[in-house]
Formats: structure tokens, C-alpha cells, sequence
């Protein structure tokens, strides 16, 4: 597109094998020079080799890094000006916080002034709250103060890219929600393109400015979370994000319709042409149990389903039914009063059912 303006960052055909695993395989992707991209996928999807690649720790079998207009595929670490934040902290936990913070600045060939020195960390530590710690050991110190240390030696160095694997997976869940926006507004007051890797959908969700979905090493798709959220592309991806997961129900063509697996269930006008066989997705939250609840049903013809079990969660209450020949997880409000063994008519929105291909074995990748 003419005037647009291109991305800090651009991974192109990018492939690594590790012993027998092809842990990255042909990877695309860009990151923009002020844009939180977050990677998501399952252990063993590839994330850590990716960014030790994208950093200069790995050498890639295939494929270039560009960095700033610049192409680093062949650079070694230092050359590449990155930032790397590792979820088990790495600090030297006999040495003060100040004396951490201080470590990178102190670098052979790096030269700064002890009075640069000293303002970079006061304005790290301040920024990260940690100024009153400055002086304490870092083996002293809570997960979360050593997690905001850690972000600190890295944000001292002011690198052109920052690289964090996994950052709050050590952590308990208040922190965890805590320094998620802490992170979102280190980005922005720091203008710095940042990838972000986890596992954890809701850290994808609530931070990401774009998601990339990753497993077996494959990149397979890249949105907006609402994106990947409403219209992921695959049955794999749909499953990437949501709690409770998306429903997947089996679905057959038959007089113009799909059909649940046990032939209880008419479900929406099957199009012409594809496969016979399908598997439609429906988020939880989108299946009423009160067909005046939901505009546009999806169910024509519709078997009772019966209540297995109730999870009370505060604002909502989640039930497991059976279904449609398969279990399926229901979203109602938490004035519902339902016990396991009640029987409920389930009414699926149309406008947001989906149709999958159905889901090849998962796989995965070092």
C-alpha cells in the first residue's frame, strides 16, 4: 500500500530445526514500531525459540529478520539492540536492586557516565515503582518486586525492541492482573515495540494490541484479539482463546441442514457444496436458554439438554450440558437457578455460529 508505513519489524520465511523437532516453520510476521504483538500458543508451540531466534541466540536454518529497514539475520546479539525478559527473573540475588539495574550500563564498550547511570536507573526504578527498594537484596525481595527489577534491566538499556517470554507466569493472579496493565502502560510510555509470548489467553486478550496464534511452529493466524476472538479461521484457533472453550459440535449434511451427531439436532441451512462433514463452533455466552433471549436461533428442530454440572463464577454461572450427542459448556446470568439433572432448551445465535473444517490431529514443537 502506497504511504504506509512500514513495520520495525519483519520476519519473513523464518524456519529453525532443534535435533529431530522443526520447531519453526516458515514463520511470517511483522511488528509495528509502536505496537504490543503478543504470541500465543500452547508449551512446546515454538514461542521461546522464536524469540531467541528473533534475538540473535538462535541462527535460523531459513528466512531474514529485519529490524528497522535493517536486515540482522546475521548479526550477533549485541548488534541487535534487543531486549530479552525471561519469566525466572535471572538476577544476581546477592546484589542490590540498584546493582542490578546498573548491570547492563555497566557493559564492556558501553561507557556511560556514572551521572547517566544514575539518572536511567532513578527513572527506571520510579517508573516501576521500585525506587524504595533500591538499596535491598534482590534474594529479599517478592516475585513481583523481582519481576519489576528484572523489566527494569531491561528497560535501562532503552533497546529498540523488547522480547518477553512468559513474564508473569510465575506469578500469583493478582499480580499477574496487576502488572499486565503495568506493562501495557510501560509500552506506551516508552513508544517501544514490544513481543509478548504466553500461553495464558487472558493475558493475549487483555493486552495485545495484535495477537499471533502459533502451534507446531506454524503461525496460524494473526488479528486483532476481537479478530482472533470472533473470527478465528480454524477449529485449532478457536480454541486458542475462550473460557469456557468454544463448543464444537459435530455436524452432518442432511435435507438441506446440519445435523448433530445423534440426529436430535437440526441446526442452520447447510450451504451448497463442501464437505459433508463439519464441525460448528458457538461460543458459550452466545446459546440462550430462552428462545426470546436470542434473536436469530440457530436450532430448528431441538432436543432437551440436560444439566451435568453448575459452576457458580459471581457475574455468570456456567453449565455443562449434554447435548446434541456431545457435552456443551452454557454461559447464563447468575440469577439462574438451575441444579444438575434440570432439563433447558438451548438457543444458539446464528450470527454467531461458525463452520470448521474438521480439526486435524494437534501437534506441537520444542
Amino acid at each position: 500500500m502506497i504511504g504506509a508505513v512500514p513495520p520495525f519489524l519483519s520476519v519473513r520465511g523464518l524456519s529453525k530445526q532443534l535435533g529431530r523437532t522443526q520447531a519453526l516453520r516458515d514463520i511470517q510476521l511483522d511488528a509495528q514500531a509502536d505496537e504490543l504483538l503478543v504470541v500465543l500458543g500452547p508449551t512446546g508451540a515454538g514461542k521461546t525459540t522464536l524469540l531467541r531466534t528473533i534475538a540473535g541466540l538462535e541462527r535460523p536454518d531459513a528466512g531474514t529478520i529485519v529490524m528497522g529497514g535493517q536486515d540482522v539475520t546475521a548479526h550477533d546479539p549485541a548488534a541487535r539492540d534487543v531486549a530479552l525478559v525471561f519469566q525466572n527473573f535471572s538476577l544476581y540475588p546477592r546484589w542490590s536492586v540498584r546493582r542490578n539495574l546498573e548491570f547492563p550500563l555497566r557493559a564492556p564498550g558501553r561507557r556511560i557516565p556514572e551521572e547517566e547511570i544514575r539518572r536511567r536507573v532513578g527513572w527506571a526504578a520510579e517508573l516501576l515503582m521500585i525506587t524504595a527498594l533500591l538499596d535491598r537484596e534482590a534474594s529479599r525481595l517478592s516475585g513481583g518486586e523481582m519481576q519489576r527489577v528484572a523489566i527494569g534491566r531491561a528497560i535501562v538499556r532503552r533497546p529498540r525492541l523488547f522480547l518477553l517470554d512468559e513474564p508473569l507466569t510465575n506469578l500469583d493472579a493478582k499480580l499477574r492482573e496487576a502488572l499486565r496493565f503495568e506493562l501495557c502502560e510501560l509500552r506506551r510510555e516508552l513508544k517501544t515495540p514490544m513481543i509478548f509470548v504466553t500461553h495464558d489467553q487472558v493475558e493475549a486478550l487483555s493486552m495485545a494490541d495484535r495477537i499471533v496464534v502459533l502451534s507446531a511452529g506454524q503461525v496460524l493466524q494473526t488479528g486483532t484479539p476481537r479478530d482472533i476472538y470472533e473470527r478465528p479461521r480454524s477449529a485449532l484457533v478457536s480454541r486458542q482463546l475462550g473460557q469456557p472453550a468454544i463448543n464444537l459440535l459435530p455436524v452432518s449434511r442432511a435435507g438441506g441442514h446440519w445435523m448433530s451427531s445423534d440426529g436430535q439436532v437440526a441446526l442452520m441451512p447447510a450451504e451448497a457444496g463442501g464437505p459433508d462433514q463439519r464441525l460448528l463452533g458457538i461460543r458459550p455466552e452466545d446459546i440462550a436458554l430462552d428462545a426470546t433471549e436470542s434473536a436469530a436461533a440457530v436450532a430448528l428442530r431441538a432436543a432437551d439438554a440436560v444439566v451435568e454440572i453448575v459452576e457458580y463464577l459471581g457475574p455468570t454461572t456456567t453449565l455443562r450440558c449434554a447435548w446434541a450427542g456431545t457435552r456443551v459448556h452454557i454461559v447464563v446470568p447468575r440469577r439462574a437457578a438451575l441444579v444438575p439433572g434440570d432439563r433447558v432448551c438451548p438457543h444458539l445465535d446464528a450470527t454467531r455460529a461458525l463452520l470448521f473444517d474438521p480439526a486435524p490431529p494437534e501437534g506441537g514443537s520444542a
